[in-house]
This record gives structure tokens, sequence and C-alpha cells, in this order.
């Protein structure tokens, strides 16, 4: 019964969401960047999809992969080749023939899309101009979807499991109900200062796995583990059983007040300016660091209605452990309200990352993203090249605006 109630809720949520035009507009907007961002390598590339060369037929594009992944090894002429210029027997070049990082030197100096190109034919012209180096606008477009997803996606996902875990924890045991014994969380705190000296503080140099972050956080939450592990086994051998009751909601609450008191931007600014090399991955994380509060706030809050009702009281007089409760039965009912938070947030780590590639940080100088675009209008303020700004700042509106959209439907399907 419990099933049949559950499909029936999201078949009506699916229906109240589809029943109006702008959700329908957004959801299919929102496909159409996500294919845009996946095939963005076949949409615009200076590489044909398909050619054939001196009697051999071959697909650039797809060896382009082969080559990223290690599979397919690259003569040098496949890197040092002008593949607009050559011989082909047969060719068909992307809808766009241009990468975002392609110079085209006969069209430099901000060709407007209107203005006259210097291109053998329509099929090579910049329907939305190029900037002062001669990169195309439009091919510069795809490549900062594919950046605007991917960081609101992944830095939403890193939000989503800190704040759905935090807030779990929070709402289902609250101040009172989850206890720690006395004996490992006291080795614990005890060790846990050289645990993040040598996992995070000590040189690259003198750790075996080198200075990749990734490495840094697995060592140091299996040492985590290692320590609790050795702290239960002395428990067991000395018979000491004391616990500790730890007011969970309190100090995850006051963690949560912490961060929302810190300016966002300026917390991603000093974290950012100690970076040696840029990238898009530290932006990525760092968003999704400071960005879990709200679903942290939604789902405690469900929790802390959820934990009094019948069948959770039910389920703990039969014994359930607090990991079947929690994932099984509270999680399940308490979802609705993070997939709101997701949904918005996803717009906002958009804007957030357009705003800090258009002041230069966090990512490295040759990324082409919606933000560095736009960013460009400030060398070139005097010139009039208003497709250099027009154009990307409409990408970033139109996609928060879908986020938005999807956000304030899914907000009306599921409150009814």
């Amino acid at each position: 019964m419990e099933d049949k109630k559950t499909y029936n809720y999201w078949r009506q949520v699916r229906a109240t969401f589809w029943s109006r035009r702008s959700n329908r507009w957004a959801l299919r907007g929102l496909f159409f960047l996500v294919f845009v961002a996946v095939f963005g390598d076949f949409i615009a590339n200076e590489k044909p999809l398909y050619c054939k060369l001196d009697g051999q037929v071959s697909f650039p594009v797809l060896k382009q992969y082969g080559i990223q992944l290690g599979w397919v090894e690259a003569e040098a002429a496949y890197f040092n080749a002008n593949w607009s210029d050559l011989d082909y027997e047969a060719v068909v070049f992307p809808p766009i023939p241009y990468s975002a990082s392609t110079f085209d030197r006969s069209n430099m100096q901000l060709t407007s899309p209107f203005a006259q190109q210097n291109i053998p034919s329509w099929r090579w012209r910049h329907w939305l101009g190029t900037d002062e180096v001669g990169r195309d606008i439009a091919a510069g477009l795809v490549s900062g979807t594919r950046t605007a997803l991917q960081v609101g996606l992944i830095a939403m996902s890193i939000a989503t499991l800190i704040g759905l875990f935090l807030g779990l924890l929070a709402g289902y045991f609250g101040d009172d109900s989850f206890r720690l014994r006395a004996l490992p969380m006291g080795l614990y705190l005890l060790v846990l200062p050289f645990l993040i000296f040598y996992a995070f503080m000590v040189d690259a140099s003198v750790l075996p796995f080198g200075g990749i972050w990734l490495f840094r956080l697995v060592f140091f939450l299996l040492m985590s583990f290692l320590v609790f592990s050795l702290g239960g086994l002395l428990s067991k051998w000395f018979r000491f059983r004391k616990n500790w009751t730890l007011p969970l909601d309190s100090l995850i609450m006051r963690l949560v007040e912490v961060i929302n008191s810190l300016p966002g931007l300026l917390l991603i600014l000093a974290v950012l300016a100690i970076v040696k090399a840029p990238s898009i991955s530290y932006v990525m994380v760092v968003i999704g660091l400071i960005s879990w509060t709200s679903v942290a706030r939604y789902i405690r809050a469900e929790l802390l209605k959820i934990r009094q009702l019948d069948y959770m009281v039910a389920g703990k007089a039969l014994g359930y452990s607090h990991t079947r409760l929690l994932w099984r039965h509270a999680l399940p009912n308490g979802i609705r309200p993070v997939l709101i938070a997701v949904s918005f947030g996803m717009a906002g780590a958009i804007l957030l990352e357009a705003f800090l590639s258009f002041l230069g940080i966090g990512l490295p100088a040759e990324a082409v993203t919606w933000g560095s675009l736009i960013r460009k209008i400030q060398a070139n303020a005097t010139t009039g090249a208003w497709w250099i700004a027009l154009f990307p700042g409409l990408a970033i509106f139109f996609t928060v605006t879908i986020f938005n959209l999807i956000g304030e439907g899914l907000t009306e399907a599921m409150s009814e």
C-alpha cells in the first residue's frame, strides 16, 4: 500500500508540473542545454566529424576522445594540422567549424555578426562574431555551456551530499539521541590535529601519494576510520563502556549559522587566492562547500516532523537500526524540499561561476566560459562590440531562468 501511495504521489507531481506551459518549456530548455554540453565537441570543433584524405577515412573528433582516454596514439600531424586548409576528398565539418580556442587570423579585431567577413564561403561564417583575437563567440558559448552545467551539477552534488548527511543527523538524532563511546571519541580527538596536519598541511613531496587533494581526503578518512576502529577494540579489551551524548542538532545548526554569516564571495576569493594552479575543480569544490546549508536546513526541518510519525516510532519499537530508519523510511519521505533547494542552488552556482570567471578568478587563463567572454567587454568598451557581452549574457540569463522556473514548478507541484 505504501509503494502504491508513493507512486501515485510522484505521478501527481509529474502531472501538476507538466500542466504548466512555463514548466514544460523550462524542462525542454534544460534538455537542450544538456545536449549542447554533452555533444559540444560535435557541435563546435575545427576538426571534421568525418573526412577522407589520401584514400583513408577517419573520424578526427572521435579520435580526439580516444587520445584523451589513452586508447589511441596520435601522430604529430594530428596536432599540427590546419584542418580547414587540407585537400579533402570528402569531408563533413560540425555546424560550427571552430573550437573555443581556434584563432581565425583572417577575422581578428572584433568582427561583428553582421559585418563583411574574410571567409571562403558562408560555411565558415562567424554567425555570432569574433573577439579581438579571432575566436568564434558561438564556439565559446558551446564551451561555456559545458562549464556552467558541470559547475552547477558537481557543486550542487557536493552540497547535496554534505547537506543531506548533516541535516539527516541533526533532524533525526536531535540533541539527546546520538551517543558515542567515550574511548574511541577521546582517542580520535587526541589524534585529529596530527591527522589534519599530515593529510592537508605537509608538503606534497613528503607524501607517498603526492599533493592530489582527493588522495589527501581519502587518506584522512581512512586514517579516521582506523583510529575509531582501534578505539573500539580498546574499549572491548578494557571493557570501558562509558558513552558520551553528543548534541548533534545544536552543533550542526551552529555550524550552519557560522557558514551563513561568512560572506560567500569573500570566502571563495580567500580560498582560491591560496591555490597555486587555478582549476575549475577548485571552483566546483569551493562552491559546493559553502552551498550545503540550505539543503541541511530543509532536510532537518522535515526530519523533525517525520521522526515523530507513527511509522518511525513503530520502527524504533521493532528494533530497526538507525541506518534502515534513515535511508529507507525518513529520507524518501523528506526529500521533497531538497529537490527544490537543489534546483535553485544550480542557478546560484552557475551565476556564481560566471561572476568568478568575469573577475578572472579561479579558472585558468585559457578557459572559455560565459563570464570570461563578457569580461572582454572591459578591454573593448569603446569599440562598441556589443555582441561580446550580449550573447553570453543572454545565455546566463536563460540558464538561470530555466532553473528558477523548474524550482518554482517543483514548489507548486509538491505543495499540492
